[in-house]
């Protein structure tokens, strides 16, 4: 998928590529459940065939995404990412998508180079590595060398890449439309704003640069926190030059211990430096995959791609504050008071609603002090919301608190991968005990 553009016919086979594995991995699931309910299938065989379609969904999502590449990546990766709350067989399979994308052909990056910048790379840089060091669902990243001698890494959107996800997103919406008339209660609609306002953000490289500099703003002289500068004379909106940083993944144990990196450290540093976002700059790197995040000796953090960033208001954020010392006091009132004031509305307005939210969704996690959560976590919850939601079901979720919780959900993943021993609510007591009321 190289080309400017797609045929009427592509769009068509990626829309029926896209339905009919989630097709497939509904559907399967549903027949499991049904043999358990109805046909009398045995705990022990219903596992071993739960097991069987995790390995045949995610082997299919994965053929789907390395096939259609666009949007569909970007979403398994996030699904690979969590490996606190999903089965094993997702984890394996989808995470190799964080480092093993299929790159783009080099007369295609070259081209689409000299397209942004109006010159081929050879006469803007001084060296131009053709071999990627990344792939990704929008872009990949090349080594480079500017004349000056300064090393950096050159992001390039691949050509035709805007048209392919907006018809990614529109087949996506659809796919939560349809999940919605399935599944009664599912309300997709702060969901499907949030994709509509994100993902067009992610294909401006200008909107990035500008998202990495608030950053670096913001961790000016918090030495742990590393941001690489945005070289703005050779950037574009399809072209992003930034200072060549490195580091050791995150995730990647080994080479944290061959660095002589410790792994709590690392744990400990990643869940402050969010909450440091969150509470006190009310901005944050909103896309925290294995793939952008790094580690270099200290320990430090360094961020990349910040295609993905949130503002929150200072009202939000003074609701959140609030939010965590109602959790930390069990005072239901001011619980319900600050969930109201960050924007949740349930059907009837009674408040034991919102209380069951706010201990459910934050309140299990928090006082837990755990850093990650795991199945037995969320079924749990997903238990005791079931039963409050039946009476009395959320009729409006705020878009802020979605892209919050996709990153406390990679964050888990992450926390679970490192082994992370950090204690959650010791780590955010200094910042709800500072932060406004």
């Amino acid at each position: 998928m190289s080309g400017v553009g797609l045929t009427p016919w592509q769009r068509v086979r990626r829309s029926f590529a896209v339905t009919s594995t989630a097709a497939g991995v509904y559907l399967g699931y549903k027949a499991i459940q049904f043999q358990e309910r109805r046909l009398g299938l045995d705990s022990a065989r219903a596992q071993a065939k739960r097991r069987a379609h995790h390995r045949r969904s995610a082997q299919a999502a994965y053929r789907a995404a390395v096939d259609l590449q666009g949007l569909l990546i970007k979403a398994c990766q996030l699904i690979g990412s969590r490996a606190d709350i999903l089965p094993e067989e997702y984890v394996v399979v989808l995470s190799r998508l964080q480092d093993q994308v299929p790159p783009r052909p080099f007369a295609v990056i070259e081209e689409q180079v000299r397209r942004e910048l109006g010159r081929r790379p050879e006469r803007i840089f001084a060296e131009f590595d053709p071999e990627p060091v990344a792939a990704a669902s929008l872009a990949q990243v090349h080594r480079a060398r500017l004349r000056d001698g300064r090393p950096v890494a050159v992001k390039v959107q691949y050509p035709g890449i805007e048209e392919v996800v907006r018809g990614d997103l529109q087949n996506l919406l659809l796919l939560l439309g349809v999940l919605s008339r399935l599944e009664r209660g599912f309300d997709v609609s702060s969901v499907a704003q949030e994709l509509q306002r994100n993902v067009p953000q992610e294909l401006d490289f200008i909107n990035e640069g500008r998202n990495a500099e608030t950053m670096a703003r913001h961790f000016a002289g918090f030495d742990a926190v590393v941001v690489p500068g945005i070289v703005w004379e050779h950037t574009t909106r399809r072209v992003l030059v930034m200072e060549l940083v490195g580091g050791v993944k995150v995730t990647d144990v080994a080479g944290l211990e061959a660095a002589g990196i410790d792994r709590q450290a690392v744990a400990r540093l990643l869940i402050d430096a969010y909450f440091r976002q969150m509470f006190v700059h009310g901005f944050f790197h909103a896309d925290p995959h294995p793939g952008n995040l790094f580690v270099q000796p200290g320990p430090r953090l360094v961020f990349v791609d910040f295609g993905l960033a949130k503002t929150l208001s200072p009202a939000f954020r003074a609701a959140m504050v609030r939010l965590t010392r109602a959790l930390m006091a069990q005072d239901e009132g001011a619980m319900a008071g600050a969930l109201l004031d960050m924007g949740f509305r349930t059907r009837n307005g009674d408040p034991k609603t919102l209380v069951a939210l706010g201990q459910a969704f934050v309140g299990t996690a928090l006082l837990s002090g755990r850093p990650y959560a795991d199945p037995d976590m969320v079924t749990e919850v997903n238990r005791r919301l079931a039963r409050v939601f039946r009476d009395n079901p959320v009729t409006r979720v705020p878009a802020d608190i979605l892209l919050i919780g996709r990153v406390m959900g990679l964050l888990s993943g992450l926390s679970k991968q490192l082994d992370s021993r950090v204690n959650i609510l010791e780590t955010l007591r200094p910042y709800a005990l500072a932060g406004s009321p």
